[in-house]
């Protein structure tokens, strides 16, 4: 088996104006995590196919597992209150130690596994930018990020 993946990697300037705003967002959502355990504060800003965004921060919990990340704020938010909108774009931004980190974060596993069920809802691709200073790393499909992926299809008997 051969896996491959488009992924397109940039700068912050070389995002048209809907990816840029986009990036805003969740820049801008990094100062609203709750993030007092590991001082890791991260932003998402879903974009919905009518226009609408849709953001999120990482809230943590002193009991671990109760907290979530953006990623998944974002979205479970986007889901709730616009149902019938597909996510046609999904930004992610993380701030640390006084600054955006200058790589592009990645979004952990159970967030991938998020992302993917949501692109999955609604049978389109949801695009996916990962901030950075120094980059901007773009996949077409949250599908990129979790190959050999767990959906609906494989809970049928």
């Amino acid at each position: 088996m051969i896996f491959s993946t488009r992924v397109t990697v940039c700068n912050e300037q070389e995002l048209d104006a809907t990816q840029q705003a986009l990036v805003a967002k969740a820049k801008a959502m990094t100062g609203q995590a709750y993030s007092p355990y590991s001082g890791f504060s991260v932003g998402a800003a879903a974009l919905l196919e009518d226009g609408t965004i849709v953001a999120g921060s990482n809230q943590e919990n002193a009991a671990y597992p109760s907290g979530l990340c953006a990623e998944r704020v974002a979205l479970f938010a986007a889901n709730a209150n616009h149902p019938t909108l597909a996510v046609k774009a999904l930004a992610i931004a993380c701030y640390t130690n006084g600054h955006f980190t200058k790589q592009a974060g990645t979004p952990c596993g159970a967030c991938r596994q998020v992302m993917l069920e949501t692109e999955h809802r609604f049978r389109q691709p949801m695009q996916v930018i990962l901030y950075g200073q120094d980059q901007c790393v773009i996949f077409d499909s949250a599908a990129d990020l979790l190959p050999l992926c767990f959906v609906s299809e494989n809970l049928e008997r």
